[in-house]
């Protein structure tokens, strides 16, 4: 029977409800596997993409519920999960990339991506070409090489929000015979990767699923068996292994995702509607609200928003003024990640870097998670934190 979405949160990557036994998976933790024969062993030993044990590092049934559970929701057919959302993108594209390939990667990508693609990518002679992310069809096909084997792509982008056009991105990439490899961390459960033509979907599970700032892991799921052997067969070579520990707090969070996101979405949009009416303020830059770049699209291909947008202040104000507001705010913690139940918020200037000319707006920037508080407390916070903008 197929699942909606919140049914499947609570259900996916667990015993049927007429099973015997507690509700949820068992938190179970080993290295060390034993086989009551060689013969079992070498059997075994040949089934390491399928969810059986058979050392530490290939996982057991928590990391197997996790990552059954987050294939379902992210619509594939299979997942592998790895001990950080950055080794959530290094991961997939260490396995499937070589030394001479090419990849297209938009310039409002994560920052830790782009240093890897930077980095350690560049060192093993891959080399990282960077588009900007509302590029057209006609403008971006010129840039694929005979040798592009990727075309990654995050939507929103980090601290600008442009929306991406992925199924017109997915056209170029199958056209170029490249796989198109997708950030989707804001978008959990709001935007079903492969129904528009991802090949390989990456997820933070620090963030949402875990929702309560207290772990470090990621997925990457695919939808094919021939993505999942070379994505499988890679992570295990490299060691990619997730704490026990952390998957069984994922699949604890995992069952209030649901209700939890619509409230972060909800608090969002009502305190990006207030910025929007603020004179401080030239624009917001909330994929929901008509200011950020590529609305139409998310309109189009997202069923939802979560908690997290940024600000453009009016020209006048300066970086020194934005970090004096942002000071003076009692509720909102200053800190990096996002997705768990308390507001956050970080200043933009300094921390993001372009190389394809995006990312260039009115004023300075600040971004902003929306938790779990009441609004109206918030509200009232940021309304002073604006004053000491003012005077900043």
């Amino acid at each position: 029977m197929a699942k909606k979405i919140d049914t499947a949160l609570v259900h996916a990557g667990r015993n049927g409800t007429k099973s015997y036994g507690y509700v949820n998976p068992k938190l179970v933790r080993g290295s060390t596997v034993l086989y009551p024969d060689m013969a079992t062993r070498r059997a075994i030993g040949q089934r390491r993409r399928e969810p059986v044990d058979i050392y530490g590092t290939h996982g057991n049934e928590t990391h197997f519920a996790l990552q059954a559970a987050v294939a379902e929701i992210e619509g594939g057919t299979h997942c592998q999960v790895v001990g950080s959302g950055l080794a959530a993108v290094t991961v997939p594209l260490l396995a499937y990339l070589r030394a001479g390939d090419h990849m297209l990667v938009p310039d409002s990508v994560y920052g830790p991506t782009r240093n890897f693609c930077d980095g350690l990518l560049r060192h093993y002679g891959i080399e990282t070409e960077y588009y900007a992310p509302m590029i057209s069809a006609a403008d971006l096909r010129p840039h694929f090489r005979a040798n592009t084997r990727i075309l990654f792509t995050e939507s929103p982008g980090s601290h600008t929000f442009e929306v991406q056009d992925i199924p017109m991105l997915a056209r170029l990439a199958r056209e170029a015979g490249a796989k198109l490899f997708m950030d989707n961390t804001w978008g959990v459960l709001n935007f079903q990767p492969f129904t528009h033509g991802v090949d390989v979907s990456i997820q933070a599970l620090t963030k949402y699923v875990g929702g309560h700032s207290d772990l470090i892991l990621g997925a990457v799921t695919v939808n094919s068996d021939e993505d999942w052997a070379w994505l499988r067969d890679g992570a295990l070579q490299m060691g990619a292994y997730a704490s026990p520990d952390d998957c069984w707090l994922a699949l604890r969070g995992l069952r209030t995702l649901g209700v939890r996101l619509k409230a972060h979405e909800a608090a969002a949009l009502r305190v990006a509607k207030w910025f929007s009416t603020r004179p401080e303020v030239a624009r917001v830059l909330h994929p929901a609200l008509p200011g950020c770049p590529g609305h139409e699209i998310f309109k189009r291909d997202f069923t939802g928003a979560c908690g997290l947008f940024s600000v453009v202040f009016q020209p006048e104000f300066s970086a020194a003024a934005v970090v004096a507001m942002i000071d003076a705010l009692k509720l909102f913690g200053i800190g990096a990640s996002w997705g768990g139940f308390e507001s956050l918020v970080l200043p933009t200037t300094g921390t993001i870097h372009r190389s394809a000319g995006s990312g260039v707006f009115e004023g300075e920037l600040a971004r902003f998670h929306i938790g779990l508080e009441d609004t109206d407390d918030l509200i009232a916070d940021l309304e002073q934190g604006l004053a000491a903008l003012r005077e900043g």
